[in-house]
């Protein structure tokens, strides 16, 4: 057990994070909308009410989306762009899919590689860009979630407001889905933009997110 914990601790400790951030979440968020409630002359509704409900699936699942775009875009932008001096980027010239020789797979795969680096064709190539694959169909999912939660939240408002429901479609082009959805994405690419630039810059020593400490500041891709 202790060498499992030792060998997982990174993530361990964000799947630890995880749970008491969504669980304080869940606490601050039941006492913000009682308040509401009572405000508006209304009843509290219980803790489970409220984790169950569409309000609290859509405040998830609006973060959870723009997580994960944030990761997709980013995984898949590293291909093709550079950044030099920044560990996050590959070096300039090596910008692609690689070689199959670069890449060990097929011929060049070892005797310890995936199985699937190790075939051809269809099995290759899906294992080959897998991890993009599950990145934006958690994505997928996830905005799903949230404009499905979202139009629910939506329509629940206006009915109280004695107004006409809207469907499915009219909500997801609506301004209230969009400013909720791009509020998130913004912060999202802001924090990518600032993790690649002040990384040619500054350092983090013992962090593989960062160059070592003596290193120039035009090395690029290379980990402290």
């Amino acid at each position: 057990m202790r060498r499992f914990i030792k060998d997982n601790a990174l993530s361990l400790f964000f799947l630890v994070a995880f749970v008491l951030a969504l669980a304080g979440q869940s606490v601050a968020g039941h006492a913000v909308a009682n308040e509401r409630q009572i405000a508006e002359g209304g009843a509290p509704v219980s803790w489970t009410d409220y984790v169950t409900s569409s309000e609290f699936a859509v405040d998830v699942a609006e973060n959870w989306q723009s997580e994960y775009l944030q990761f997709l875009l980013f995984i898949l932008a590293t291909v093709w762009l550079v950044q030099r001096g920044s560990p996050e980027s590959k070096e300039p010239g090596k910008e692609g899919g690689e070689s199959d020789a670069e890449q060990q797979v097929g011929r060049h795969a070892e005797k310890d590689s995936p199985s699937w680096a190790r075939t051809y064709g269809l099995r290759q190539g899906l294992y080959g860009n897998s991890l993009g694959l599950v990145m934006g169909t958690i994505f997928l999912l996830s905005w799903l979630a949230q404009s499905v939660a979202g139009v629910a939240g939506y329509n629940t408002d206006q009915l109280a407001q004695l107004q006409d429901p809207v469907s499915w479609g009219e909500y997801v082009v609506s301004a209230d889905f969009w400013n909720r959805t791009l509020q998130n994405w913004q912060s999202e690419f802001l924090a990518v933009l600032s993790m690649v630039v002040l990384s040619v810059y500054l350092r983090q020593r013992g962090s593989p997110e960062s160059k070592p400490v003596g290193a120039p500041h035009h090395a690029t891709g290379v980990e402290g």
